[in-house]
This record gives C-alpha cells, sequence and structure tokens, in this order.
C-alpha cells in the first residue's frame, strides 16, 4: 500500500496500481483530481467529485475530461484516519456513458483490500 500526498488532515493511501496509473494521466487531468484529492483531505467535497455508485456512502469519483478522454480516480472516505484511492483509469466503456465492468469490479475488490488494511494498520473496523 502505498502512502504519501499528506496535505491536508488525513493521508492519502493508494491500493493496487491506483497511483501509478493515476500518474500515466496526462498532467492537467493529474493537477485537477490531485486538487479534488486535496480537498477530500480536508474533509471536504470537491465540485468535479460525485458518489460512486454500487458502494454505499462514503466512496466518491472524480472524473475530468481532457482532449476527448475521460479519466476517473475513485477513492473512499470512510475511514477515520485515511483516504484510500481505489482505482485511476481512463474510460474506455464501448457502451456510452456506461462503466466497464471490469473498473467496477476492481472498485469493490480494492475497497475490500482497503478495509482490510485499515483494520491491520489502525486496529479498527470501519
Amino acid at each position: 500500500m502505498a502512502r504519501d500526498w499528506i496535505i491536508g488532515e488525513k493521508p492519502l493511501a493508494w491500493v493496487g496500481s491506483a497511483k501509478r496509473d493515476f500518474l500515466e494521466f496526462p498532467m492537467p487531468v493529474i493537477s485537477e483530481m490531485g486538487n479534488a484529492l486535496g480537498v477530500a483531505q480536508f474533509g471536504g467535497l470537491h465540485p468535479s467529485a460525485k458518489p460512486w455508485k454500487g458502494q454505499g456512502s462514503g466512496v466518491f469519483e472524480v472524473v475530468e475530461d481532457f482532449d476527448g478522454d475521460t479519466y476517473r480516480a475513485v477513492y473512499t472516505v470512510r475511514f477515520r484516519e485515511v483516504i484510500y484511492v481505489l482505482h485511476a483509469f481512463q474510460k474506455k466503456s464501448p457502451k456510452g456513458i456506461k462503466t466497464a465492468r471490469g473498473d467496477v469490479e476492481m472498485v469493490a475488490r480494492r475497497l475490500k483490500i482497503a478495509q482490510e488494511d485499515y483494520e491491520a494498520r489502525y486496529g479498527e473496523k470501519k
């Protein structure tokens, strides 16, 4: 679990390849999404963040369009001590606005990993 980007009150923890994938985005996307993650670290909700459907409360996505492509970063604020960035991806769904099933399943798997990490690291359940 990569841990850095301690900008606000809570550090960011990156699950799986989320950080590496995020850093492959175009620089303007990284800048805007980084700003949104920084707002989350201070307990706020950036205007471009919206609830991620299917995982219940406390999971959000930030969506940025750039040069005809759409990029997303999914994170959770469910945990008291840390914000987990679960997934970062370029949307490539062939079916319009619907998110590809693989990306939805990735978020679900990584949310479970985040829960396990949090319990091991902080000794408390969500």
